[in-house]
Parts: structure tokens; C-alpha cells; sequence
């Protein structure tokens, strides 16, 4: 049982992530329209838009996820990103 979870765990460590921290999203957006819109320059594998547990809103920042690191530069090759008006 033990060498199995240290399989699995070597396994989860063993895929790699990059990750791309994003700023001033605006309110309105949510994960999955960031999702989405990242999505266009490569494969992303997560999304994450924290929330303030005082307010409940995000807040206005993220970490996108990509599969390799081609894909994070893709994100680089726009030279402004801009989600409902807004430039993140």
C-alpha cells in the first residue's frame, strides 16, 4: 500500500506545470472565461482566481496553468491582453 502512494505521488510530481500569474483582472470576469481566453495560446490545465472570504469577490488576480512552456510563450507573443475592456 505505502509503495503504491509513493508511485502516485511521484507521478503527480513528475508532471510539469508552468504557470503564469495574471494581474488586475477585472470584477466581472470569472475562471472560466479566463480559461477560456488563455486557452487560444496553448493548453491550460488549471485556472486559479483566489476569492477574499470577507468580500466575496476575487481577487483580481489568477495563475494559469499551461501544459508546456511553448505555451507561455504564445502568451508573451501578444503584446497586450485585454478581457472586457480591460487590460490584464
Amino acid at each position: 500500500m505505502a509503495a503504491g502512494s509513493a508511485v502516485r505521488g511521484l507521478g503527480r510530481r513528475s508532471r510539469r506545470l508552468f504557470d503564469l500569474f495574471v494581474a488586475e483582472v477585472p470584477w466581472t470576469v470569472s475562471s472560466k472565461e479566463l480559461k477560456e481566453y488563455f486557452s487560444q495560446f496553448g493548453s491550460v490545465q488549471r485556472c486559479q482566481l483566489p476569492f477574499d472570504k470577507d468580500t466575496g469577490f476575487h481577487k483580481r488576480y489568477c495563475w494559469i496553468k499551461f501544459s508546456t512552456p511553448q505555451d507561455v510563450q504564445n502568451v508573451f507573443q501578444k503584446d497586450s491582453h485585454i478581457l472586457e475592456g480591460a487590460k490584464v
